[in-house]
């Protein structure tokens, strides 16, 4: 194996499209899916002013804010945005199918962070990233590498879909044995979300100020970090011991329900770990135990539901909700024998899911064993 630099064996390509765009494949940086090396999202006839030209094989690197680790091959023909470097292997001196596998890791992407220039919107550029060095084997070695690793990519992106559609099912299983909650077509018994839970509003502006941010400490729960029922934290918004101990009354604990107050209605999630603050836009729903906090998080979650909540919010330039709305909600109150039925169905398919959590946990190690013995 040889010593070699990202210049040497690939490429930036800088061809533009200067003419008739309709019709191309269009890819922003919203498209790229951070971690993900295959590019699923794309826009068709979008309005933009992107003529930066990409073709299959190639790599789209986003070079802004590289630590999003966004980079994919390119299925198609298209043109994308300039916040995009585009990167081909060089004929003879690189397996194109192996040069994904360079990129996408973590790797490059702290050598990218590195050497990325800017505070608010940092960028890395190609005369920086064509300098990064690897270990790089033979042409024949790297085809067969590049076997490999995709087919240790195939594997991971068959078990992703097969969780994902486990995920689908427990849904579709929700639906079938409960019904819509504002229809209640099954005729469930209803009760007020007060009977059911201890409900609280996060603190007041006053309580907490942005200079009490750091990095590092008790994260603070926001309606922007709920998605898609799951509780993402932005290291960067946290505070301190002190203030979390000072703010004792808006500690979430685990199995509460956090639910955004403004914004989109109905965000909302199940609070899995402890040492979270409840944040400013946000409410605490804790669980009495007559029903379970992740059944309440579905039913304030549902479609219909959460059109429920866009009617009943008040303010005009911020609709919000408060204490005394979200008490009065009526709840479906299901027989303690039918809640338990569904959660037995979802405890197997949790079963299954880790299951599928350790394959892809082995496949990642797997797949990292093979980088830093050939391509480190």
């Amino acid at each position: 194996m040889a010593k070699v630099t990202l210049g040497e064996v690939a490429m930036e390509a800088r061809e533009t499209c200067k003419g008739d765009r309709s019709g191309f494949p269009t890819v922003g940086l919203e498209h790229i899916t951070p971690g993900e090396i295959r590019l699923s999202e794309y826009d068709v006839g979008s309005d933009n002013t992107f003529t930066k030209r990409f073709h299959e094989g190639d790599i789209l690197f986003g070079r802004r804010r590289a630590y999003l680790k966004k980079a994919a091959i390119a299925p198609f023909e298209g043109i994308c945005s300039g916040d995009i470097t585009v990167i081909r292997a060089i004929q003879d001196k690189m397996e194109p199918r192996l040069l994904p596998f360079v990129i996408q890791n973590d790797d490059f992407f702290d050598f990218a962070v590195g050497r990325s220039a800017g505070s608010l919107s940092p960028r890395v550029k190609w005369e920086h990233l064509k300098t990064y060095s690897f270990e790089l084997p033979e042409m024949d070695k790297q085809r067969e590498l590049a076997d490999v690793l995709w087919a240790i990519e195939d594997t991971r992106a068959a078990y992703q879909e097969l969780a994902v559609a486990m995920e689908e099912l427990v849904k579709s299983q929700f639906v079938e044995m409960f019904g819509d909650p504002i229809l209640n077509t099954h005729g469930w018994q209803k009760v007020s979300l007060s009977a059911l839970a201890e409900i609280k509003i996060g603190p007041f502006g006053s309580l907490l100020h942005r200079e009490d941010y750091i990095v590092g400490g008790h994260p603070v729960v926001n309606p922007s970090h709920v998605h898609d029922g799951n509780i993402v934290i932005d290291e960067k918004l946290t505070i301190s011991e002190t203030k979390y101990k000072e703010l004792s009354a808006y500690h979430l604990f685990e199995n509460d329900v956090v639910l955004g107050r403004r914004g989109e209605m109905g965000r909302c999630a199940v609070v899995q770990t402890s040492g979270l603050l409840c944040g400013t836009g946000s409410m605490i729903i804790r669980t009495l135990g007559e029903v379970r906090a992740d059944f309440l998080q579905k039913i304030i979650s549902f479609p219909s539901f959460k059109k429920m909540l866009e009617d009943m919010a008040v303010g005009q330039t911020m609709p919000n909700l408060n204490v005394p709305i979200i008490s009065r909600l009526e709840i479906i109150k299901p027989p303690n024998e039918v809640q338990n039925a569904y959660y037995a169905f979802v405890e197997q398919v949790d079963k299954s899911k880790l299951t599928i959590r350790e394959i892809l946990k082995k496949n990642a190690a797997m797949k990292l064993a093979i980088l830093r013995e050939y391509l480190k």
